[in-house]
Order: C-alpha cells, then structure tokens, then sequence
C-alpha cells in the first residue's frame, strides 16, 4: 500500500516509523529536512522537503496515486487543507488529526467530508475513550473486546497470591479451559508464549476469553473489582476536558492545575468539575484537597516523567487506581513496572486507527490496538486464504503470532489446534510489532 504521511512530529513519526515495519510504501512529508533526514537514514521511506498544503509539494510526494494520505501536522486547519488537496489529486483515502470535537459533530459530517477528509483521527478524544475505559475496569491494563465483548482481551499484571503464578501454560490451558493467554509482558519484553512457558509473579498476561467468564479471570489473577466514583484528575490538558464531558456523571471529577490561566478557563469548559489551582505533586495539598477519598487519580499534563511519579506518589498514598499519560513511548516500559497502573499514549491510539484501516479499507467494523511492541487486530477470513485451508494446528503459522479466538456466527470461541477457520469467521490475532504484513498474508 501506498501511504503519504503530512508530518513529521512526534506522532506522524512514530506512524513513520512503525509502518515502514509493516513494508508499506511510505513517504513522509515535512518542512523540517533535519528531522526528515534522520528518519531517512534509519527508516524504509521516503521523504519530501515542502509544505504539505501545497499542491507543488504534495505532487512532488505523489499524493494523488497514493491508497492513504495522513495528515497529521500539530495544526488542525493545516491538516483538513492537505487531505483537501490530496484527495483532489487523486488520493484513494484521506485521513486528518483534529484537536477539537467540533469536525466529529455528526452534524458537521457531511461537510467534513464534502472537503475532502474521509477520516478523522482525534488522539484526545481516544485517549478520553481508554481512560473511561480502565476507570469502569479497574482491575486491567489493556482491554480490547469485538463484537460487544463476545471475544475480550485483558492485559492484567499478576501480583503475588495469584494462583496461577508458577504454573506452565500448557497446564494452566489444561485446567482452564476458557482461556486463552495470547502473549505475556515479562520486564521489557512481549513474548508469544508456548506451553513450556512459566507465569510469573510481575508478568502482565494477555488474557483471551468470552464475556460469560470474566468473573473467573479476576480470580485467577488475584484482582479484586471496586466500584471507581471519585477522580482526581492532574492536569487541565485536552485530554482531561474531552474526559470529563464524555464521562458525564458518571464519576465526580476534581481537576487540579498549576497554570492561574488554565484555572480561570476550566470551569467553561468543564462546568461541573470542581477546579482546584495547585501542584498534584504537594503531599500535603494532596492531603488537603482528601486525596484519601479518591478512588482513583490521573495524572495527564504535557510531561510524561511528571505523570509517571505523580502517580507513584498517589499510589503511595492509597490510591488503587492510577492512569497516566506517557507520551515517550521508550518510558512506557518503565512505567508499567514501576507499578504505575494503565498508560495511555496518543501516538499508539492513533497507530491503532491506522492500522484498522491497514488491516481491511472496507470493513467498519474491523478493530486494531496499538501496544508499545504489539498489535491485536480484528481480521476476517476470505474466502480461499491460506488461514481457512487446514485447522490451526497445521497451518505453520509465523513465530510472531498467535490467533486468540474468533466470532462465527455472531458467537464467541476460542480458538485450539484443532479449531478449523472458516471464511468469514472474524479471528482475533495478536503479534509483535511488526509482524503485521506477515499475519495479512494468511488471510487474503
């Protein structure tokens, strides 16, 4: 696939980056030649020196043959005036980041598309989704689910008294048969297990099962599920106005800000959130403001080394709910071991909107999530692809994936060796980064 990428920031590098992995046909366009020229020399693309919303630079790009035109520069209005331009040269699909929820109002669709813009990307916006998303779950890190929640994947780390700690796989598969673990975070490494694989205490595990069986999976990894009412919320960032107002009252949200001038204009913003100015990182007006009765506590300023041991700080305090917002993707690692709770990152959010249009351009319904060294993708089974020819077992699938479970027939299953697909039959996959142009070749 074709792909033009307007941007060269933090996330239209990262996208970069990761889809010259996959072998897609990638060109990046930037008017920043040293940024360029250091992803040039260590990347599988091509760049171009220009101003993206212009019809000589996008031409010199040849937007107009490409299958997906990204436009993710730092400015809204820049983006929506580059996926106009392609899209009139001739690009097969345009696809713009926003940074304010005015372009997703249904109300505005129509016009959004009448300029040229086939797909909005929001990082805020999903990141407000996944933050609800570990807030009603607080016991995960990772939650994917297809076809409301027939097939769900947990990512839970095990703490000590778990009961399956020490166990081999093969023998927790005996035991437990309606489960599946698809991968295992162990330190800084995602590993695709076999069944001589231990489990571990500090392991996250990528849990696999149906919607029936839940309830099960929180005691097998020693979780405990409370009920989250009250937030406290570091940072009046985009992220946490966008939180707040998809929330509704669901939780009863605190936020605190250090900037006078972010203070002044929240409560327009957030109406009915209380808003305190102030430093999250002072205990003692942490005390103050009752941070013992906060159920949970999300730290999302510009700075992910702030987050990071704000939230260290809260846990300490007796929080049993903590997100943070790591924007350095190297740092993701190293928070998830420190025992931070869930991390949130714009620039995998986006990956993963990207992606699913990777994985099938003309299915709404396909799903894909981003991790910092994985992705779990939603595909589904053509007739005559190579994945339907033999049961699993016999498929010699690569080393880099595992296929998880599937939904046939509107119906949730996992999937063993002898699980015979079938075409179009939606399969749950997961693989290292990657590995994702490896896994497509089986299903086409």
């Amino acid at each position: 696939m074709k792909i033009v990428i307007a941007g060269a920031g933090e996330v239209g590098s990262h996208l970069a980056k990761l889809l010259s992995n996959e072998e897609q046909d990638i060109t990046l366009v930037d008017q920043d030649a040293e940024r360029l020229g250091v992803l040039d020399a260590n990347y599988n693309l091509m760049t171009v020196v220009g101003d993206p919303t212009s019809f000589t630079t996008l031409r010199e790009a040849d937007a107009g043959r490409c299958d997906l035109f990204i436009a993710v520069t730092p400015y809204e209005s820049n983006n929506i005036v580059a996926c106009s331009i392609a899209k009139n040269l001739g690009a097969k699909k345009t696809v713009a980041r926003i940074s304010s929820y005015d372009f997703m109002d249904p109300a505005n669709s129509a016009h959004v598309k009448h300029m040229g813009v086939d797909k909005l990307i929001y990082p805020e916006y999903l990141a407000a989704e996944e933050i609800i998303t570990a807030l009603r779950r607080n016991w995960i890190r990772n939650w994917f689910e297809l076809h409301d929640g027939q097939i769900i994947l947990a990512g839970i780390k095990l703490r000590a008294g778990a009961p399956i700690i020490g166990m081999k796989l093969r023998d927790f598969s005996f035991t437990n048969h309606h489960f599946h673990v698809s991968a295992i975070k162990r330190n800084h490494e995602t590993i695709i297990p076999r069944g001589d694989d231990h489990i571990a205490e500090g392991d996250i595990l990528y849990f696999t099962t149906t919607r029936d069986h839940i309830d099960e999976l929180i005691t097998l990894s020693g979780k405990t599920e409370q009920k989250i009412r009250r937030v406290l919320i570091m940072g009046g960032t985009k992220i946490a106005v966008r939180l707040v107002n998809l929330a509704g009252d669901e939780f009863r949200f605190k936020i605190i800000e250090d900037n006078r001038d972010m203070c002044n204009r929240l409560p327009q913003k957030c109406p009915d959130c209380e808003i305190i100015h102030g430093d999250a990182r002072d205990a003692d007006l942490l005390d103050e403001i009752g941070i013992s009765e906060m159920d949970a506590f999300v730290a999302l300023t510009e700075s992910s080394e702030t987050n990071i041991f704000s939230c260290i700080t809260a846990k300490d305090l007796g929080i049993k709910k903590t997100i943070a917002d790591v924007e350095n993707v190297q740092f993701i690692s190293q928070a998830e071991n420190l025992n931070i709770g869930t991390v949130i990152n714009k620039k995998l959010l986006a990956s993963s909107t990207i992606f699913q249009m990777l994985l099938d351009s003309d299915s709404s319904t396909t799903k894909c999530l981003a991790l910092a060294d994985a992705e779990v993708a939603e595909i589904e089974a053509r007739p005559g692809s190579r994945i339907t020819k033999a049961p699993v077992k016999d498929l010699r699938l690569v080393r880099e994936m595992t296929l998880a479970g599937l939904i046939r027939d509107g119906k949730g299953e996992l999937i063993t060796g002898m699980t015979h697909i079938r075409p179009g039959d939606h399969v749950l996959v997961f693989c290292l980064a990657g590995s994702l142009h490896k896994v497509e070749k089986f299903f086409v």
